[in-house]
């Protein structure tokens, strides 16, 4: 079995609403300007966030774009780009699930909708993401998950048959498009339901 791994809330944490309220204090003050503010900014990854992803657009057009559509100034938005590089940090769970799995001859793939100034500085920050045999970052190829694009490159680049990847992503919309691409696919909760399901699946590393 090949295992390929989402990045963020699979591998990395991922808090939006935590991040703005670190990056906008004056205007996230609780649980309901957090989830206006998550809204507005990210516009659930599609959007200008979701061009961002795709590699159409750099941060400073991106905080412009933000900025004139939501009211927030350029320099909030800014604050926010800059602030996400910290807020992804490994999950020890995930990443003992990943080594264990390396470790028993598995190999490992990534798949993650990821603007590029984020892939650079993970692949520079963390040794195991260049540990992956292969991977695809969104705005280095210019398709997001769900499209079927982006499944039908990864796959070719892994170099492997569609039935033999094992996909574990947080979105069930993109574990949907990884089963329609004919690959097996999970939805990932957290790296002991991970576990839960591959020995369900007959999959564990035993």
């Amino acid at each position: 079995m090949n295992f390929v791994f989402d990045f963020g809330r699979v591998l990395f944490r991922w808090r939006p609403e935590t991040l703005l309220r670190q990056a906008l204090p004056q205007r996230v003050t609780d649980e309901a300007s957090a989830r206006h503010w998550v809204g507005q900014v990210f516009q659930a990854y599609g959007g200008d966030w979701g061009d961002f992803d795709r590699g159409t657009v750099q941060p400073p057009e991106l905080a412009q774009r933000i900025a004139a559509r939501t009211g927030l100034t350029p320099d909030e938005v800014t604050a926010v780009i800059q602030a996400v590089p910290g807020e992804l940090q490994p999950l020890p769970d995930s990443l003992a699930l990943l080594q264990r799995l390396r470790a028993a001859g598995h190999r490992t793939f990534y798949l993650s909708n990821m603007p590029a100034p984020y892939a650079d500085h993970l692949e520079a920050t963390h040794d195991f993401v260049r540990g992956f045999e292969a991977g695809i970052f969104s705005a280095r190829v210019g398709f997001n998950k769900p499209e079927p694009e982006i499944y039908a490159l990864a796959q070719q680049r892994f170099g492997v048959p569609a039935e033999s990847l094992l996909f574990f992503d947080d979105h069930a919309p993109n574990v949907q498009a990884a089963r329609q691409a004919g690959w097996q696919a999970l939805v990932f909760t957290d790296a002991a339901q991970a576990e839960r399901d591959l020995r369900t699946a007959g999959c564990w590393p035993d």
